[in-house]
């Protein structure tokens, strides 16, 4: 018979195997955020300290870890797409609040979204995702002015829609804050004001 293992052994390795796959994926974050969009299993494991050989052992191939690194962010930053009270209250509070909502999600993703965005057309599991969340959030858009929508006739509702999603997206916030410089505070702002001039006559 071959050896036992203690099972306290056993607990220990799988306890240091997520911890180090935990570290791998988290220092792929990092790179993200230092622009590094596709780092390499190299670069990966000096950052992490993670033998490359045990990179290459959790995931197998630079697709699969970079793909692991998103579920994992998503999954940590999932509570920050949550706005709470849809719909409801004055439009200055709603638009407030969504502003701030969405500017609270951007500061947390942009690094992975940055990667996201340059995976996804050649990854289908990685643009299936991107979509879904996309259409998630252009729905959270209409429910959250919604009394505004409703009261316009269809093909303006639509327009205004359409106008509100590209103000609060993902490009249009990263072009205030990475190619106008602005700060936060003033890009919330600028993305308040937008909002305000396009649902201000529309608004009871």
């Amino acid at each position: 018979m071959g050896e036992l293992v203690e099972p306290l052994a056993v607990d220990g390795r799988t306890a240091r195997r997520v911890r180090n796959r935990d570290a791998v994926l988290d220092a792929v974050l990092e790179l993200f955020a230092e622009d590094s969009l596709h780092p390499g299993a190299a670069e990966v494991a000096e950052r992490s300290g993670v033998s490359l050989r045990s990179v290459y052992r959790y995931f197998e191939d630079n697709e699969a870890l970079v793909r692991a690194a998103i579920a994992r962010n998503l999954e940590k930053v999932q509570p920050l797409f949550e706005i709470e009270e849809l719909g409801r209250g004055p439009l200055p509070d709603r638009i407030d609040r969504m502003v701030a909502g969405r500017l609270r999600l951007y500061e947390e993703i942009a690094p992975m979204l940055r990667a996201t965005l340059r995976i996804a057309p050649s990854n289908d599991i990685i643009r299936e995702s991107l979509d879904l969340n996309l259409r998630a959030m252009r729905r959270q858009v209409e429910q959250m002015f919604a009394p505004e929508l409703d009261a316009l006739p269809a093909p303006e509702s639509r327009e205004v829609a359409a106008a509100l999603d590209v103000l609060l997206g993902f490009h249009s916030i990263e072009h205030l804050r990475r190619t106008r410089g602005f700060s936060g505070p003033d890009c919330r702002r600028v993305v308040v004001r937008a909002l305000s001039a396009v649902l201000g006559p529309h608004g009871g």
